[in-house]
């Protein structure tokens, strides 16, 4: 079995700086693959990137926190704020999802949504996962991966890193990770055999990327990563070294460990 590694960014559509980054990384680096924000204020722009770079495998970024609802506030009340947004207590609302037949009635309607949106854009969606990986809620993920396979999305990520390739990846998600493999492949979607960018998020650089693409084991690696050309836009994750994530995927020692590996979306790796 040959070593075959997908280079993902998430975010697409956050903001004009994530959308230039991601097209300056395709275009003169190793990006291969990005995951779209449909409700957010520069997805027109990140659209656009797409249709300019048909080589550049999108899928949807499914956002429940931390981000825009795509339909109106007042539609799914359990799932937002006061101002609209939807909330960031991941914890609260993972345990209102749990408990309330009506926040799940309203999640559906949600994720629903967010597919219908991008398969407005006429674009072909490549992937599913989801911003700040809640779908590890197995509500969630439940509900993202049914509604994903109906629209005929045939792969989502799985967030497990393994240990072995990333010291100090935690261990605390394999179990979680189990369920949504088992979970995913019941509704007949694929996913990498492993993910890289957990523990290092935000601060994926050159040196650690070029390590780490000669040491892959076999199989299918998704590698992600949050490139922008700059920081302090609105959104923008405290700490993160956006540039610097820019920079990883453009050095000339990555381009050259990504050489002898296949690279492609998730369609195309895990064919």
């Amino acid at each position: 079995m040959r070593r075959r590694v997908i280079v993902n960014a998430d975010d697409l559509g956050l903001a004009p700086e994530v959308n230039a980054a991601i097209e300056q990384a395709h275009r003169d680096g190793v990006l291969t693959a990005a995951s779209l924000m449909v409700g957010e204020a520069a997805a027109a722009g990140g659209v656009a990137v797409a249709r300019r770079n048909p080589g550049l495998a999108v899928g949807l970024h499914l956002t429940l926190t931390d981000g825009t609802p795509t339909l109106p506030p007042e539609r799914i009340p359990a799932l937002v704020r006061a101002d609209g947004r939807f909330r960031d207590d991941m914890p609260g609302l993972g345990l209102t999802l749990a408990v309330s037949a009506a926040a799940r009635a309203q999640l559906r309607a949600e994720v629903a949504a967010q597919l219908a949106a991008f398969r407005a854009t006429g674009l072909a969606c490549d992937h599913l996962n989801a911003h700040k990986h809640f779908h590890l809620h197995p509500v969630i993920a439940a509900v993202a991966f049914r509604a994903a396979a109906a629209a005929g999305v045939r792969a989502v990520r799985i967030p497990w890193e393994p240990p072995s390739l990333v010291p100090g990846a935690g261990r605390a998600l394999w179990p979680l990770a189990a369920v949504l493999r088992r979970l995913a492949a019941r509704h007949g979607l694929r996913a990498p055999d492993r993910v890289v960018g957990l523990a290092w998020t935000g601060h994926v650089t050159a040196g650690r990327l070029a390590a780490l693409l000669p040491r892959l084991p076999a199989g299918v690696t998704e590698v992600y990563l949050h490139p922008a050309t700059a920081g302090g836009f609105p959104g923008a994750a405290p700490g993160y070294d956006y540039p610097g994530e820019l920079a990883a995927l453009l050095d000339p020692r990555v381009r050259a460990a990504c050489a002898g590996i296949a690279t492609g979306g998730y369609a195309a790796m895990l064919a």
